[in-house]
């Protein structure tokens, strides 16, 4: 009799371009092996150039999802995405102590707090910023903001060390057990450092900073690696630096896609 697989739950929006959202957390779940579960948020209308749409799940429709799959399946890591309003925040946040996710329950949850667009502009009303501050925050294992969510859920701009520091100082006040502040956006280095704190001592993950413009998706790709790590009992510095190798090579073969910017590919693990 085959053992199955440990699990690993997205909270999250569809992508009807296949490149980021449930479809690159399926996808990278799938990769990482573990068995990935689904409580979809929003479904949007979107490809290559970018989302022109979307259309909320009804909260009570988000939460019995959630309540289905960990009352059955189990539930061993978490994540969200796109969480859209501040009413299905706070419903996530309510659901999730209800079924015992979170950095106090020993099951790990990641938060990639979905509130910006690739060009930096807000997905997000200020309301919903600060549920995801006051209600998620507190709950996660981790947090895995981009520098264009750190400056909308902080005010920091980061361009350097310094203010990278600052930034992980700053939201780590939110509550979360860790912090990562991917370095991805500061394209003016030859390479990519992402910054992991837990209040003490900082851990710098460097990288090759890859020449595509296809990296649709790489925010979830990560994040769902390292959820997927942590679902296989992985400690948190350990999941956050094999996510980065991963990602690393996900983003090396990264394919063209529409006319717009194409998703990051976890196929050559299926090669590997």
């Amino acid at each position: 009799m085959n053992t199955a697989p440990r699990t690993a739950l997205t909270i999250a929006g569809s992508d009807s371009g296949g490149g980021a959202g449930v479809q690159a957390d399926l996808r990278a779940f799938f990769a990482n092996g573990v068995h990935g579960l689904v409580a979809l948020t929003a479904v949007t209308v979107q490809n290559s150039l970018g989302v022109q749409g979307f259309t909320e799940i009804p909260v009570d429709v988000v939460t019995a999802q959630i309540k289905a799959v960990a009352s059955d399946m189990g539930v061993h890591a978490a994540k969200t995405g796109m969480l859209a309003t501040a009413e299905i925040i706070q419903a996530v946040a309510k659901t999730l102590d209800e079924v015992h996710i979170g950095r106090d329950t020993g099951t790990p949850f990641v938060v990639d707090p979905v509130a910006a667009s690739m060009t930096g502009h807000a997905l997000l009303r200020e309301e919903a910023l600060e549920a995801i501050r006051t209600e998620l925050f507190p709950r996660a294992t981790l947090i895995t903001p981009n520098l264009d969510e750190v400056r909308l859920l902080t005010g920091i701009t980061v361009t350097d060390p310094a203010t990278q520091r600052a930034a992980a100082e700053a939201l780590l006040e939110f509550g979360s057990r860790w912090v990562l502040v991917k370095g991805g956006h500061m394209r003016d280095t030859d390479t990519c450092v992402d910054l992991l704190y837990d209040g003490t001592e900082p851990i710098e993950l460097t990288g090759a900073r890859i020449n595509t413009e296809n990296t649709h998706g790489g925010g979830d790709t990560m994040a769902s690696a390292i959820t997927s790590s942590l679902a296989k009992g992985a400690d948190v510095p350990t999941a956050v630096a094999e996510a980065k190798r991963f990602i690393e090579r996900c983003v090396a073969e990264a394919y063209p896609l529409g006319a717009g910017v194409g998703p990051v590919s976890p196929f050559w693990r299926l090669a590997d």
